[in-house]
């Protein structure tokens, strides 16, 4: 449907050269919900305006199907935008016109007949069309962006770019037009291009995402495997927004009475990582090891149809009845926990960095270097290699993925 290849755009301000897109090569399928997360100043509105030509590229090509938009002269390249429909963040809405003609705008030049019918038919496509006479002004924030939605159908494109559509929405309104955008896309079969700096965003209707930083993109795949896995620190933060299993990290270093442990005690933090989180895990160790398993907080949520997760729990038992535990839950496959030896023996899995299983064992969790350690140890992430790492000072162990020795020294 969509392809880009070595995409490079540069603009000059005040003789300094901003790089606001680099060599970005990019495939969306026809039919798809496509998503480009970034913060701001990733590039990402940027990549999405050289999709349509609205910003030319410095560099590279842009091909809707097996047309070369960046190679056609003027006047075929206004033909061929017909066929890509664009939503912004603030509407873009003629105030003067009422909702009908802000619709209808785009056919006045179309030479497409029954106009009328046309335009009646898209506002009650969008569930609107009790508004066809007002003006914007008369309208909520959703319904001024269903409405841009139908003026961006009025040609029948194949291509829909959304750029921050929902920003500009509170939660409840956000749910139903993404809700609408995905009806459109099954319904009608377009493509859908989605910006946003929104991780719910992404995880709510998109069936691929590309991540942005610093006009790049450093990570691309099913939305599935990018909340599954934690490659790039950019997307591990973008995961973090939507999850509240990082807050433990947070939590020991403010030495937070839920995180005090007493003697023979451990906090332990797993993930769900794969496609099947139906066993009994926590009931299945603390009767098949003797341990009792205090859940904290955690999360379980739908990817699609899909579950992922974790929890972070606090394990009780004889020290003999806890490593047994844990050894079972590195090898815990069979029960859709991803752990840190696992991972590399699972070759589905492509050169993925996993910090699955964090295990802080301490009798002292009050002498703050002994937390800066810990909190070094399960944030960076620099070999590939599964470590153990035994650190008397810190009175316990952690098991992660991707250390730097360095650190402990």
């Amino acid at each position: 449907m969509i392809t880009l290849k070595n995409i490079n755009k540069t603009f000059t301000s005040s003789g300094r050269v901003v790089e606001a897109a680099k060599d970005v090569n990019l495939q969306i399928k026809d039919g798809e919900v496509f998503g480009i997360i970034g913060y701001s100043g990733a590039g990402k509105s940027t990549l999405v305006r050289c999709i349509n030509l609205l910003e030319r590229p410095t560099s590279g090509q842009v091909f809707l199907d097996d047309v070369e938009l960046t190679a056609l002269s003027p006047s075929d390249l206004r033909k061929e935008r017909k066929k890509i429909g664009m939503i912004f963040q603030q509407f873009n809405l003629f105030a003067s016109r009422t909702i009908y003609q802000n619709v209808a705008y785009p056919l006045k030049h179309s030479g497409l007949s029954k106009a009328e019918k046309k335009v009646e038919e898209l506002l009650k496509l969008v569930g609107i069309e009790d508004k066809a006479d007002s003006y914007p002004s008369q309208l909520s924030g959703g319904q001024k962006q269903r409405v841009a939605i139908a003026r961006a159908l009025a040609n029948d494109p194949k291509l829909l770019l959304c750029d921050e559509a929902t920003s500009a929405l509170d939660p409840q309104t956000t749910h139903a037009i993404l809700k609408l955008l995905k009806e459109l896309n099954k319904k009608l079969g377009i493509t859908v291009v989605l910006i946003t700096h929104e991780m719910d965003v992404i995880k709510e209707i998109c069936d691929r995402v590309a991540v942005m930083e610093d006009g790049k993109v450093v990570e691309e795949g099913d939305v599935f495997t990018v909340f599954a896995s934690s490659q790039q620190k950019i997307k591990r933060k973008f995961v973090d927004t939507t999850s509240n299993l990082s807050k433990i990290n947070q939590l020991l270093e403010e030495n937070a009475e839920i995180t005090k442990i007493k003697p023979g005690e451990c906090i332990v933090k797993f993930k769900y990582l794969v496609r099947s989180v139906s066993e009994p895990l926590v009931s299945t160790i603390s009767r098949q090891f003797h341990i009792n398993v205090n859940i904290i907080f955690g999360n379980v949520e739908l990817i699609g149809t899909e579950p992922i997760g974790g929890l972070v729990s606090i394990l009780n038992g004889k020290p003999e009845d806890i490593e047994n535990a844990l050894n079972y839950l590195r090898d815990a496959l069979d029960f859709g926990l991803k752990t840190e030896e696992a991972i590399f023996q699972d070759t589905s899995v492509d050169e993925q960095e996993y910090w699955n299983i964090i295990v802080a064992r301490s009798a002292d969790l009050e002498d703050t270097a002994k937390v800066e350690t810990y909190r070094k140890v399960v944030e960076t992430f620099q070999s590939e290699a599964t470590q153990t790492v035994f650190d008397d000072t810190f009175g316990g162990y952690f098991i992660s993925v991707g250390w730097d020795e360095d650190l402990l020294k």
